[in-house]
């Protein structure tokens, strides 16, 4: 069978547009309907025409991309798939802002593919490193800012940082009662308070934990 250039097209949002991309490919000689495209923010890689993409592609094509983030933002996952096209698909990628990633072999070449997924790896470890960098310096930051009735506060604008407390909806009381006395389910505590299941529970412990600390005072007393 003969090998064939397949594009592939990612863009965030619908607002964003993807006519560079397209000319990009198109300039590669990839016919148009050979070029998949995805409106979809990077985060996973559960995206339908990335799906079909990997459906078409076969062992000795090409795979071409813009830049290595649109196969994704998370270089391990990018690792993974990067690995699943090269090795188990047998196919090549080659991406068009970074020569070095591009496992494309022939007799001037012959390392390439062992040069991209080297690049590849030292990406990942780099940008998992800032990754951490950055959660430390976030955590450091705030560890910094001064207390306000127990909450942190940023210094810039003065408004608390974090998730808001949740607050209990009005009918917790009588929901609750109903709930221990199993007049009704979790579930449908859940439906009447509006509450997803973790802060329900979070709730239920708060009052529990309100009557165990009832029951020692009265001990005491």
């Amino acid at each position: 069978m003969t090998s064939r250039a397949i594009g592939y097209i990612r863009i965030s949002s619908k607002d964003q547009n993807e006519a560079r991309q397209l000319e990009l490919l198109k300039a590669e000689g990839i016919d148009e309907r050979d070029i998949y495209l995805d409106k979809k923010s990077g985060g996973d890689f559960d995206r339908e025409q990335y799906k079909a993409m990997l459906h078409a592609l076969r062992e000795g094509d090409l795979l071409v991309i813009d830049s290595i983030d649109r196969l994704g933002r998370d270089y391990s996952e990018i690792l993974e798939q990067w690995k699943r096209i090269t090795q188990t698909i047998k196919a090549n990628i080659k991406v068009l802002d970074m020569p070095l990633l591009d496992t494309s072999t022939n007799p001037q070449t012959l390392d390439n593919r062992f040069i991209a997924d080297l690049v590849l790896q030292i990406l990942s470890y780099v940008a998992e490193k800032e990754r951490r960098n950055m959660r430390r310096r976030q955590r450091q930051g705030i560890d910094a800012m001064p207390m306000v009735d127990g909450k942190r506060v940023s210094v810039k604008t003065g408004i608390p940082v974090g998730r808001p407390k949740a607050e209990r909806p009005a009918q917790w009381g009588e929901v609750y009662a109903q709930w221990v006395n199993k007049e009704i389910t979790a579930v449908k505590a859940m439906e009447v308070l509006g509450l997803k299941t973790n802060t329900f529970y979070k709730f239920v412990g708060e009052e529990r934990s309100k009557g165990r600390e009832g029951t020692n005072g009265s001990a005491k007393r």
